[in-house]
């Protein structure tokens, strides 16, 4: 833009932050972030401080990111912090996410969210005490988080799936070619990550869990309605797609030779020949 004559505004500067959090460029989104004010005379709003916050967040840049915030010349919105609480949960940081959720709190003791992402930081450092008392706190504040969902498209209609679903008509063969799917790429090298069971249960528990991931049981719809086509297989999901469930599309995407789409609450994945376009970076 700036070669052809084009001068970048505000809002080009929230898609090019936005593409380095997702390629996982720090030093380049520092470069663009400073020279907005110092090359282009554009003023950072709480969108360009989000992008920031985000890009050193899932980098694993926690401190550096909690610090960027109290340098914003403005109070935080929850937005923001609850970005910074999403990356507390993804990298087990529970101090830091503990003081981020009191923060989000503060501002609205009746966001959902927050409570819900702090919840899950306790329950992946098996704090179950804590996950108790939270849940008690929700329940109490009739706060309720918001279900997980994956849906698909076949034979233009929308298919919707929740977790563990079985109402679907062709559950048993949904089912079937899941288990199929899961032996066959245990065989290839992929070892179950129970560390995204956010449950206070046995391993073989837990697996069963993750076998019923919502995301899990829309893709093996998707294979079964298609048998036989070399067109993608697209699932959307309402949340952030589970770790788990991104670690076995890779292997999927090998098993039967079909690349996966799915584009989840932060993007497009797009899993070919045993690796995804974000290159674990999402």
């Amino acid at each position: 833009m700036v070669k052809a004559g084009v001068k970048p505004n505000d809002v080009t500067y929230i898609a090019v932050l936005s593409a380095c959090s997702h390629a996982g460029l720090v030093s380049e989104g520092w470069t663009h972030f400073e020279s907005m004010k110092t090359q282009h005379g554009i003023n950072p709003r709480m969108d360009h401080y989000a992008c920031m916050v985000d890009l050193l967040g899932r980098s694993g840049h926690l401190n550096e990111a909690m610090e960027f915030i109290n340098t914003i010349p403005f109070k935080p919105d929850p937005l923001v912090l609850r970005t910074l609480l999403g990356a507390c949960q993804v990298h087990k940081n529970t101090d830091l996410g503990k003081h981020v959720a009191n923060m989000i709190i503060e501002q609205d003791p009746d966001d959902p969210a927050a409570y819900v992402l702090l919840s899950n930081l306790y329950a992946s450092a098996g704090q179950w005490d804590k996950v108790a008392e939270i849940r008690k706190h929700m329940k109490q504040r009739n706060l309720a988080k918001e279900a997980g969902c994956s849906w698909v498209e076949a034979g233009n209609l929308i298919h919707k799936f929740h977790v563990g679903d079985t109402s679907h008509k062709q559950a048993f063969e949904i089912y079937q070619e899941l288990h199929a799917l899961v032996n066959e790429i245990k065989e290839m090298g992929y070892v179950p990550n129970t560390d995204f069971v956010l449950h206070d249960v046995g391993e073989e528990e837990k697996e069963k869990y993750l076998l019923q991931h919502s995301e899990k049981i829309a893709v093996a719809f998707g294979f079964i309605g298609s048998v036989g086509s070399s067109k993608p297989v697209r699932v959307f999901k309402n949340l952030r797609i589970c770790g788990d469930c991104h670690s076995a599309f890779k292997y999927f995407s090998v098993a039967r030779a079909r690349e996966i789409v799915v584009r989840d609450s932060n993007r497009f994945h797009h899993f070919r020949n045993g690796s995804c376009s974000c290159n674990d970076h999402w």
